[in-house]
Parts: structure tokens; C-alpha cells; sequence
């Protein structure tokens, strides 16, 4: 299913290479979560039919790289009772075979690791998405200080650093089994509001140790995690990190635009190939102007004032559009979330839209 040299015509179908790893177009399939794990027994947070399916479809449909949603480190750390795990061996043997199957597809296969922080333990979105009591499979929450998301949410306990230090393992763990289940690229969840965010933002992060206050401080905590997960990765495998590069909130009451830019450049010097930017998350009831492409230009301050390579991502549905993008430099690679859970094929069929090659399967040449 290789692009063949047709496809140099667009900038969103050249290959892109970090560090060993090429992937074969700047299309890219965003995490998002399914919410359908085993919520109980042994399969706790194993991948199922379901996810093979899913992440399939999406390979077949030419994503260059796809993104495995957000995957707890820990049972404590997932959003809901139903997300992915990689904390044990179960977890990992279980993506074998969606690796192989993306790979034999011809995309790049990566994970998202994850922790929810203070936002962890609710219950699936098409149930309303509300905080479940530990009588109702919840738990209680951790965060960087006792403040709750929202006055639905449980108050989070404040993570001690000794807390802190076993998150940080956790990470390195589930990294080493990433790499043992097959997957080429992992991520650090950084972004909505979940535990590293929330030690990023003064919104949520109300500290006053050495995880607290400055900016430093306050980027320490993902600092450590991405030292840990760099560390516990190939050298010539790529680390990518995901960033709400902006709370929504007026300055000084949280994460900004030029926060991001600053961070950008401690995570270059750190080992991450790619900032995956995102926006919001970490504040309830913030007013976000949404629109096509809306977060785009803070992929590009980053693209345009530091050495970082980054993906943009939010509302870029249209082919032309995202060819745009990524030919006039605003961003290197493009994720597509909901319009990729719409259109499975849609990255095969912009291909053909903007004049490269679509490189269809075999099995599907019939109706090509």
C-alpha cells in the first residue's frame, strides 16, 4: 500500500521520518478513546475485538500513523472503567495483534500513554460522562492539589512526591511493554486537563513544593515523565507529546499560547520529535471558539518560533484544507479525530482528491 511517486504532488502525502521511523503521509489518526475495555475480571483495560476493528478499518483507510487512545499507566489513572490499560502483561500480549495488522497495513502503529489525574473514573460518554462514585466502579481521584475539575467531581488527593515518583515509574513501565506489544511511536498525554496538564496549569496546579508555582516548577512533573519514557524507549523510536496549548482562560489564570511555545522548547531539548497540539480540557465552562481549524495557529506559533515538529489537530475535515496547512508550514502532519470515526477511508480518498496516489489494497482494487 506504498505512495507511489504520484503522490509528490502533495505536501499532505510525503513520507515524514523521525528519528528511524518513516511514516508513509502527514495523515494521522488522533487517540480517541472507545470506552470499551473489560471493566472487570482479569481482561481489565485488554483491547477487544472491538478495538481491532476499529483501528483496522482506519489502517486499511490509508492513516499514516494511528494513535491508539488514551492508555492508562495505572488502573487508577483511566478516564473511565472501560478505557485501555498497559500497567500488566495481559494489556500488552492483547495489542500484538492490532500492531501486526497495522503494520502488515502499512501504517506506523503508536500509543497514547495517559494518566486522568483528577478528571479519572467517570462513566462512558453515551451515558452522560458523569463522575462515578466507588460504589458505582469509581475511585478516588489524584491531582497536583485538592481541586476538584467541576463541583460534580470528587476532590482529587493530592499526590505526594513519593505519589509523584511512582507515576513517573508507572510511565517507564508502560512504555517498555509499548515497545514489547509492537508499537513504534508512543505518546505522552499531556493535554485535557488530565494529570500532566493539570501540573502544568496554575488553573489546577496550586503547589507550593517543587512541582508548584514558578513555571519550572510546574513543568517538572512532565519533565520527568518524558525523561523516564525517553529513557525506557529505543533511541531510535520517536517520543511525541500531546498539549492543550491553551486553558481558555484570561492570562495568569492558566496555561497560555506562549506557555506552549516555552514548553515546546524544554520538550525539544528533552527527546520529543513532535508536539501534538491540542487546546482546553482543564477548565469547566470555558467558552471556546470553535470552528474549522481553530487550533491551528497555536500548532503554528510553535512551528514558527521553535525547532519542534508539530501536528495540528481540531475540526480539519476538508482534504484542501488540510493540504493547506501542511504545504504553507502551520504544521508538519494533521490528526483527524471525529472525521475519521465518519469516513474510515477518508485519508485514501483525499488522496485522490488532491492528485496522489490513493494506493488501495488489493482486495479493494475492484472498486477503485
Amino acid at each position: 500500500m506504498s505512495e507511489s511517486t504520484e503522490g509528490r504532488r502533495s505536501a499532505l502525502f510525503q513520507p515524514m521520518t523521525l528519528r528511524s521511523v518513516t511514516v508513509p503521509n502527514r495523515v494521522w489518526m488522533a487517540p480517541m478513546c472507545q470506552y470499551s475495555a473489560a471493566v472487570d475480571g482479569p481482561d481489565v483495560g485488554v483491547p477487544t475485538d472491538w478495538h481491532l476493528t476499529h483501528l483496522a478499518s482506519r489502517a486499511v483507510g490509508g492513516a499514516g500513523l494511528i494513535l491508539v487512545e488514551a492508555t492508562a499507566v495505572a488502573p487508577e489513572g483511566r478516564i473511565s472503567p472501560a478505557d485501555l490499560g498497559l500497567w500488566n502483561e495481559r494489556q500488552q500480549a492483547a495489542f500484538v495483534r492490532i500492531t501486526d495488522f497495522l503494520k502488515r497495513s502499512g501504517t506506523v502503529p503508536g500509543i497514547q500513554l495517559a494518566h486522568a489525574g483528577r478528571k479519572a473514573g467517570t462513566d462512558a460518554p453515551w451515558r452522560g460522562g458523569a463522575p462515578l462514585a466507588p460504589g458505582q466502579g469509581g475511585w478516588q481521584p489524584v491531582g497536583p492539589s485538592p481541586v476538584a475539575y467541576d463541583e460534580r467531581h470528587q476532590v482529587p488527593h493530592e499526590l505526594s512526591v513519593e505519589e509523584i515518583k511512582q507515576v513517573v515509574a508507572d510511565f517507564a513501565a508502560a512504555t517498555r511493554r509499548a515497545l514489547a506489544a509492537g508499537f513504534q511511536v508512543v505518546e505522552v498525554h499531556g493535554a485535557h486537563g488530565y494529570l500532566i496538564g493539570e501540573f502544568l496549569s496554575p488553573h489546577s496546579n496550586h503547589r507550593t513544593d517543587s512541582y508548584g508555582g514558578s513555571f519550572e516548577n510546574r513543568i517538572r512533573f512532565a519533565l520527568e515523565v518524558v525523561d523516564a519514557v525517553r529513557a525506557a524507549w529505543p533511541a531510535d523510536l520517536p517520543v511525541l507529546f500531546r498539549i492543550s496549548a491553551t486553558d481558555w482562560l484570561s492570562d495568569g489564570q492558566g496555561w497560555t499560547g506562549d506557555d506552549t511555545v516555552r514548553f515546546a522548547k524544554e520538550l525539544l531539548a528533552h527527546g520529543v520529535d513532535l508536539l501534538d497540539v491540542s487546546t482546553g480540557g482543564n477548565a469547566a465552562r470555558v467558552r471556546v471558539p470553535v470552528g474549522p481549524g481553530y487550533q491551528v495557529p497555536f500548532a503554528e506559533a510553535v512551528a514558527r518560533n521553535t525547532d519542534l515538529p508539530v501536528a495540528a489537530v481540531g475540526l480539519i475535515t476538508d482534504p484542501e484544507q488540510a493540504e493547506a496547512i501542511v504545504a504553507s508550514g502551520q504544521a508538519d502532519a494533521v490528526l483527524l479525530g471525529r472525521e475519521l470515526l465518519r469516513n474510515p477511508y477518508w485519508p485514501r480518498q483525499a488522496a485522490h482528491r488532491l492528485g496522489a496516489a490513493a494506493g488501495w489494497p488489493d482486495q479493494y482494487q475492484r472498486a477503485v
